[in-house]
């Protein structure tokens, strides 16, 4: 039972805190090269096209039949 409740509390906290900001006394790491600026946190967790492509399969509209496999041997 105590652990549900830690598992409540924990889940509970995580959507009350604010906006991602650098420890004290700490920065933002600093501007990659060739940037002009430095990426602020939103732009550091907002993924890419790279990190997460869109779907890029064809739905198959109509029936095909496959073409013949050369390879398609019994087995011996």
């Amino acid at each position: 039972m105590k652990r549900i409740v830690l598992a409540g509390l924990l889940i509970a906290g995580c959507g009350s805190s604010p906006g991602l900001q650098p420890a004290p006394g700490r920065a933002l790491p600093v501007a990659p090269y060739g940037a002009t600026a430095t990426p602020s946190p939103r732009d550091l967790l907002t993924p890419t096209t790279q990190q997460r492509p869109q779907r890029s399969d064809e739905l198959l509209r109509r029936s095909q039949e496959r073409r013949a496999d050369d390879f398609d041997l019994p087995p011996r």
